[in-house]
């Protein structure tokens, strides 16, 4: 009986972090790299090694580029971002470690469940919407949020968005010309390889969140020419027409990030993260119902968490040991 070949990547790049790093197993695939299960020696926890595919390594251009992204990622510390701990080159190869989160994506939780309870979307909505907006503020777009780039703690349910593989910086360079991303997920504007925002990655925020809502695309070319017809001639299917369960506010907010057009999107995720909030008559849940909103859900989102600690201490029964925060 003869074994499976071992890859010549894993080989590569186990010699190459050899001493700091033990490779276990492949996670996972895609055009950009593979993704390894790894053991770091010195500290003891599990890692997670993005290695750029070889084909694309042997690209000086690209790999730089990848390199560039990776450490541009790195400066963004969020509780709902996989952190990325180093970004290294040996030879051909290039690579980033990062945070192992011990859970599954949001695509295999779709395959194995189906579309989202209402408040999980909601939820789903909230927690990358807040990582989001940290990393716009800090001039980071990801250009590729999708439900295969979003990762589910187990436990908590904590979402957190991964692989600034292709994130460009806003206040660098203009990337017009240049089309980056999954297509089925991508703004009209990054489609047509335009300068694009921070709003581009709310369009597919709001694509990823009416998937999880409904378990169907808001539109079913079956490439990006016939998406890109779509969206040029009709509006988006609003998400409450197959998810009714939906409140007006979260089937809004998501419709709303699906506008054609950037100009009619939300200015920022901020304000779509406010949007989720919204109750019948137009107003913000009160304090008290985003405190227990939190405390029933087990994690949230930073801000989540200030307003409840915040409710909390002013009854002054704060006291609580603030959990941990890790991958």
């Amino acid at each position: 009986m003869s074994s499976a070949p071992i890859d010549p990547s894993f080989i590569a790049l186990q010699s190459a972090v050899a001493g700091r790093f033990s490779l276990e197993s492949e996670l996972g695939r895609g055009g950009m790299g593979i993704v390894y299960l790894a053991r770091d020696v010195i500290l003891e926890r599990p890692v997670a090694i993005k290695l750029l595919a070889p084909a694309l390594a042997a690209r000086e251009d690209m790999r730089r580029r990848f390199l560039r992204e990776a450490r541009l990622a790195a400066q963004c510390f969020h509780p709902n971002i996989v952190p990325i701990h180093e970004v290294a080159e040996a030879g051909d190869l290039a690579w980033f470690v990062m945070a192992y989160v011990a859970g599954e994506s949001l695509a295999d939780r779709l395959r194995r469940v189906g579309p989202l309870p209402a408040e999980d979307v909601r939820r789903l909505g909230r927690e990358i919407g807040w990582a989001l907006a940290y990393a716009h503020e800090r001039g980071v777009v990801h250009r590729d949020v999708k439900p295969e780039n979003i990762l589910i703690e187990r436990g908590t349910g904590r979402a957190l968005i991964a692989d600034f593989g292709i994130a460009i910086s806003h206040h660098g360079p203009s990337q017009s010309g240049e089309v980056a991303g999954t297509a089925r997920y991508m703004a009209p504007e990054q489609a047509l390889g335009e300068t694009v925002d921070g709003r581009a990655d709310l369009y597919a925020l709001g694509v990823t969140l009416h998937v999880a809502a409904t378990g169907t695309y808001p539109y079913d070319g079956q490439s990006l020419v016939a998406i890109d017809a779509q969206q040029s001639a009709e509006p988006a299917p609003s998400v409450r027409t197959r998810a009714p369960r939906l409140s007006a506010a979260v089937a809004d907010a998501i419709d709303q990030c699906l506008a054609n057009r950037p100009s009619e999107r939300f200015d920022d995720v901020a304000r779509f993260v406010q949007a989720l909030e919204r109750t019948p008559d137009g107003g913000e849940l009160p304090v008290e119902a985003r405190a227990t909103r939190v405390a029933a859900t087990g994690a949230g989102t930073l801000a989540d968490w200030t307003f409840a600690i915040g409710y909390a201490a002013f009854f002054m029964v704060m006291g609580e040991e603030s959990g941990s925060f890790g991958r």
